[in-house]
């Protein structure tokens, strides 16, 4: 998305989601600063951590429709930045 990401990531027991975001942003930060010239997170996130009832495979794919319904594109498999690749047609 132009304007916001999402992730769905697990972490593993005893690593920290603050440290694993910040962390993330460390890095994509440098990357992003390098080629634009300008900041591009914003200080805080916002985190959901999924229930046993919740399926991943729903959520990912709330994640891959984000681009349709912005209008992006058509279908989830044409947006460059969606993936996995192989599990788009799920």
């Amino acid at each position: 998305m132009p304007d916001h990401v999402h992730l769905l990531v697990e972490v593993p027991e005893g690593v920290s989601l603050g440290a694993f975001v910040q962390h993330f942003k460390q890095l994509s930060s440098h990357a992003l600063k390098q080629k634009t010239g300008s900041e591009v997170w914003q200080i805080s996130y916002y985190d959901h951590i999924l229930r046993n009832e919740e399926s991943i495979l729903d959520v990912a794919r709330y994640i891959w429709d984000n681009p349709v319904r912005k209008g992006l594109v058509s279908d989830r498999a044409e947006y460059a930045f969606s993936g996995p690749r192989d599990l788009l047609g799920s």
